[in-house]
């Protein structure tokens, strides 16, 4: 597994931000190669452009031009010709072992000229990490807001054996209650959405005022509400991935719900949802802990009854679950939650069986289940 520790660095403006401009120009012309020769081969990219980029570009290192030639090919791999991937004359560089070295706290960068040595001033909470785990690789970034430079210093270690004893725990995830679990905890989002309509209202009124004043505190207030679901997330899903006695955690998958349009409020609601932050912190909690992170399809889990498996769409109004065919109350979010959790330990029941049957039937075929 592998973890990111952030600092702060005082870096030389004028060495380094020509050095991000000119990166971003060689980042793009590779990618502009790569989609008219609809290919991201990084032998023929290096055969195509290297030696003209090394005449235009004399005073950047050679290994950071091939660092930035390997990063354009993945990211043109990534998007597989759907997108054109850019970078901005301030956008992250990435840097490998052949452009930088770490030797205890000193930090040496390859730049236009010389390379730049600092010492790192590491935070209490980073220690652990910088000092016992491998490190393997760093991004530069510049934030122009605050006209401060970053390096992202990547750290990788073991992942730890998975926890093979423990329940399986439901979760549902949703506008009213962030998260619902199986097993009966609430997770409300009132205090979430009072703020993001609190920062909602300051923007619209700001942005109507227009004046000097407005647009500095608008600038001000840049990144602030991001900041806050970053946390509000990094409470609730520490919390979860602590919970003891639970090895696997099911969650719906919610890839592609903001394809659909369903009106100016609910897509707003949609828009300012942090499920994938959710899902991304909750992964890497848990999986330092030993647990799992699964998904699974979120058809009918909120129509369908977790005692009798009836599904109808009428059984939902709102936040009160009621079964029109067996008569069962419940919380509608947390019928969901159990539903997700007894939908995953029946598709695990399942692949077990079948196993199971070709081990001690290895001749049998068109199995039924």
């Amino acid at each position: 597994m592998k973890r990111t520790v952030s600092i702060p660095v005082n870096l030389p403006h004028e060495r380094f931000l020509p050095l991000m401009r000119f990166c971003a120009d060689i980042f793009n012309q590779h990618v502009d190669w790569a989609l008219k020769e609809q290919t991201y081969n990084k032998g023929k990219a290096h055969k195509a452009l290297y030696a003209d980029l090394r005449l235009q570009y004399p005073h950047v290192p050679s290994a950071l031009v091939q660092t930035i030639r390997d990063n354009a090919m993945e990211a043109v791999k990534a998007t597989k010709f759907k997108r054109h991937p850019k970078k901005k004359p301030t956008s992250g560089l990435r840097y490998d072992k052949r452009t930088m070295t770490l030797r205890g706290y000193q930090l040496t960068l390859s730049c236009i000229g010389k390379r730049e040595k600092l010492i790192l001033n590491v935070p209490e909470h980073f220690k652990e990490i910088f000092e016992t785990w491998e490190f393997c690789a760093a991004t530069l970034t510049y934030s122009k807001h605050s006209k401060q430079f970053w390096v992202r210093l990547v750290f990788e270690a073991e992942t730890p054996q998975q926890v093979t004893q423990g329940k399986v725990l439901g979760i549902d995830r949703g506008l009213y209650h962030m998260v619902v679990t199986s097993d009966g905890q609430f997770f409300s989002s009132s205090q979430v959405r009072a703020t993001q309509r609190r920062y909602l209202h300051n923007r619209k009124t700001l942005q109507q005022k227009g004046t000097p004043s407005a647009k500095r505190r608008l600038k001000a207030m840049s990144g602030r509400e991001k900041r806050f679901m970053g946390d509000v997330n990094h409470c609730v899903t520490k919390k979860l991935a602590n919970l003891p006695d639970v090895a696997v955690f099911v969650l719906e998958d919610l890839s592609g719900i903001r394809k659909n349009r369903r009106g100016k409020k609910m897509n707003k609601w949609l828009g300012s949802w942090s499920f994938y932050q959710q899902d991304l912190f909750l992964t890497y909690k848990a999986e330092a802990l030993g647990k799992r992170v699964v998904f699974g399809d979120p058809r009918y889990t909120s129509q369908k009854c977790n005692v009798c498996k009836h599904i109808r769409k009428t059984n939902r109004t709102k936040s009160r679950f009621y079964c029109r065919n067996c008569g069962n109350r419940d919380h509608a979010d947390w019928n969901a939650a159990k539903n997700h959790r007894d939908d995953y330990i029946l598709s695990t029941t399942l692949i077990e069986t079948v196993e199971q049957a070709a081990v001690n039937l290895p001749d049998a075929s068109g199995l039924r289940l």
